[in-house]
């Protein structure tokens, strides 16, 4: 750890809703501090159980929404109705506007700012490649930002932005004063764009500020880089969430891997700012200091959830800290402002590579405390006991047999490897939560070991980027997506259907995915728009019948609110055209630069197909006391359903303690949405389930709680698939639930 400087100047000047009082819930995960905290008192232990639904919105249609609702003043605003922005009013849930047709927005949530005097108010959120705003109280986009109402975020970044495919990330940045602070979502594979952290006006959208997270010469840690790496190197980016303090005009940021992923042999070193927690002066973005979890990552183990800004009692100190969970399994605790750990972090020697070219970093860092909140290895012992017995026989020799060293085992080129928690284990974003003022910390997450392929010389789907033009819908897709969504284009557990693909994506919203990607799935910009189109196509009609169009769901017309503007401010729904012949897609990627001495582009995947293989639990929800540096409980979050019908209970469910969230309240409750189908209530003392409910339909993302004419609400996104079984590996989804809505619950009247 390196600390640069702590010198800070207190905030004067405060342009965001939230005064940090937590009684509001006016923007993504609350607030700044991202402590998806609330100080209210009307919903106890006591009366918990009588919650019920006050009003739910349906979204009217079959896409997943995975957005966290936010309140002002009495209006809510989510995401529904094929892409649109909807005002709704907090008490009864009927339409207020409707900003319809923002294909390409964001999909977890919005920012929210307003002037001094509250007159001008503005929804801030990305679409596409670019940063756009929506005036709040009227819903129309507001083309005095930026240029025409849209900022590039292709601009900037030291790279040609034609060459830039995708940037843009679902995750809202965070409003600090008049700035708009943002990470980016750049994709996984080689060449793809750097993720650097950026500051924007929120009134004209200037540029106010860049950090460089991979460094430029001349830059603190551009020699932990292979030189020039700067131009070619990608990721280190915040593709999840970051906090703010806003007293101290802090922000910090967790970063993810530098990619490719999992061969790191043209980026050799320790690769700052990759897998750090980044603490920046807000209005400058000058570095402040940093800590490095896991040095040159070859695990995809991103830190993505949201910084914890807490207060603790340690060693009779009272000390502001700042907490970050990692998809590695362990939780690093540190002083808000100096940067010093709390408890001792070793640095501890780990295996090596033997992968031709690559260099894994001899040593990683190891909290002595708090504990880590994950399995960090998998022995043979682990393997699931409700396995048929031929499968336990078999998957005990593998997990014996294969490349399987303990925690942070790289990939070989010899053999299959076992890493635990996996690429999708630990904690992600919105898994996170705090009682700020008592040091208590909540967490969700899941083990999902990744099963990773040896790495080696093969091209993935699309690596040569092109097709005829006599190729088929089919033959593209088997190429490309089968593998994930599967032959019957069903997909399985957070992979959707791509069964009634016209339910979700019109003919353009399906080349904009396809272009830019989407959450994990990469972008395959090669594919010609004659080739999207006969994939699009394909997957419209498989077995080559007669198939009617789908006819939109009128809206109720009790809920009917008016349609104020359709799509978003002017050129913000069209992606800019590039070279389709340029280069490749999936994680190949374009050639490096001119000039620069790269090795070989070697791949693998992240093995992600059996998470059944450990036995349960797969989900947990944990709660930490900082004060001490020790776990206080850790319970299973949600059932199998499969187990718990043969009466086998506290299982956890797989995905249950990823990519959702949590409600903290004053009155010791934490609510926590689940992918089971449920939301619950559990005592924040012991981890109790105090209450339950079901929900019409799968739910992700985060709730929100807040306060409108003297009652208190509970908002849940229950807008996705509902899982309906659990096939050999994954639980199988479906995407013809009818019943997708925001649910609201409140105590009776």
């Amino acid at each position: 750890m390196t600390v640069v400087g702590c010198a800070l100047v207190a905030m004067s000047v405060h342009f965001a809703i939230a005064e940090g009082d937590h009684t509001t819930w006016a923007d993504y995960g609350s607030g700044p501090d991202s402590s998806k905290y609330v100080a209210f008192e009307q919903i106890t232990k006591a009366n918990v159980g009588k919650l019920t639904v006050a009003w739910s919105y349906p979204t009217r249609d079959h896409s997943t929404y995975i957005f966290n609702p936010i309140v002002v003043d009495g209006t809510m605003y989510v995401l529904a109705r094929g892409s649109s922005l909807v005002a709704l009013n907090a008490e009864t849930g009927k339409e207020i506007w409707v900003h319809e047709n923002l294909a390409g927005i964001s999909i977890r949530g919005v920012n929210f700012w307003q002037s001094k005097d509250h007159q001008d108010r503005r929804l801030i959120f990305q679409i596409n490649h670019y940063i756009e705003e929506i005036d709040a109280r009227t819903g129309k986009s507001i083309l005095t930002f930026g240029s025409n109402g849209l900022v590039d975020l292709r601009v900037g970044l030291g790279r040609d932005p034609d060459t830039v495919t995708r940037i843009k990330t679902e995750t809202p940045g965070r409003v600090f004063e008049n700035l708009v602070i943002v990470g980016s979502s750049t994709g996984e594979g080689y060449m793809s764009p750097p993720g650097d952290l950026r500051a924007y006006n929120v009134i004209s959208g200037k540029m106010e500020w860049i950090f460089h997270t991979v460094p430029h010469p001349g830059e603190l840690g551009y020699d932990t880089w292979p030189k020039d790496a700067w131009k070619y190197a990608g990721g280190t980016n915040t593709w999840g969430e970051m906090s703010v303090d806003e007293k101290r005009g802090i922000a910090y940021f967790p970063t993810g891997s530098s990619t490719y992923d999992m061969y790191g042999a043209d980026r050799i070193g320790k690769d700052l700012f990759a897998d750090c927690l980044l603490a920046l002066d807000a209005r400058t973005g000058k570095l402040l200091w940093y800590y490095q979890f896991i040095h040159h990552d070859l695990w995809d183990y991103d830190s993505t959830s949201a910084p914890q800004l807490i207060t603790i009692r340690h060693d009779g100190k009272t000390i502001d800290a700042v907490a970050e969970a990692g998809k590695v399994g362990f939780l690093y605790v540190f002083d808000r402002v100096t940067g010093e750990p709390i408890w001792p972090i070793e640095e501890r020697p780990v295996p090596k590579s033997d992968v031709p070219g690559e260099q894994a970093w001899p040593t990683q860092p190891f909290p002595t405390l708090p504990p880590p909140f994950a399995r960090q290895a998998m022995s043979a012992a682990e393997v699931n006991p409700y396995l048929k017995p031929e499968e336990q026989a078999a998957w005990k020799k593998k997990v014996e047999t294969d490349n399987n060293q303990g925690l942070f085992t790289p990939p070989s080129q010899y053999k299959e490897t076992v890493a635990l928690p996996g690429a999708r284990g630990g904690s992600n974003w919105g898994t996170t939560a705090a009682d700020p003022a008592k040091g208590l910390m909540y967490l969700l997450t899941q083990d999902w070991p990744s099963f990773v392929p040896v790495v080696a010389d093969r091209r993935l789907p699309m690596s040569n980027g092109r097709y005829g033009a006599s190729d088929t819908g089919k033959t593209i897709f088997e190429g490309n997506c089968q593998s994930c969504h599967g032959a019957n284009r069903q997909g399985a557990g957070e992979v959707p259907s791509l069964v009634d693909i016209d339910a979700r994506f019109n003919l353009d919203e399906f080349k904009r995915v396809i272009s830019v990607g989407r959450g994990d799935m990469p972008a395959f910009p090669s594919l010609s728009e004659a080739n999207q189109e006969a994939l699009y196509a394909y997957l419209l009609n498989p077995e080559g019948k007669k198939r009617p169009s789908r006819i939109p769901e009128p809206p109720p017309k009790d809920l009917g609110g008016p349609v104020v503007a359709s799509g978003g401010a002017p050129g913000g729904l069209v992606m800019p055209a590039m070279d389709r012949n340029q280069y490749g897609g999936g994680f190949a990627g374009p050639p490096y630069p001119p000039g620069v001495d790269a090795p070989k582009r070697l791949y693998t995947d992240y093995g992600l197909d059996y998470p059944y293989v450990i036995g349960p639990p797969w989900s947990s929800i944990v709660a930490y006391d900082l004060n001490t540096g020790k776990i206080r409980w850790k319970v299973p979050l949600g059932e199998d359903p499969e187990l718990a019908a043969k009466g086998i209970r506290n299982t956890g469910f797989l995905q249950g303690g990823e990519r959702r969230g949590m409600v903290v309240t004053a009155t010791g409750l934490i609510f926590v949405n689940c992918r089971d189908g449920k939301v619950r209530a559990f005592d924040a003392n012991d981890g109790r389930v105090l209450w339950s409910a079901a929900l019409p339909a799968g739910t992700e993302g985060i709730p929100a709680m807040y306060e409108a004419g003297g009652r208190e609400y509970l908002a849940v996104p229950a807008a996705s698939a509902q899982p309906t079984g659990r096939g050999d590996n994954l639980y199988q989804s479906s995407d013809a639930t009818a019943h997708r809505a925001y649910v609201v619950f409140a105590l009776p009247k």
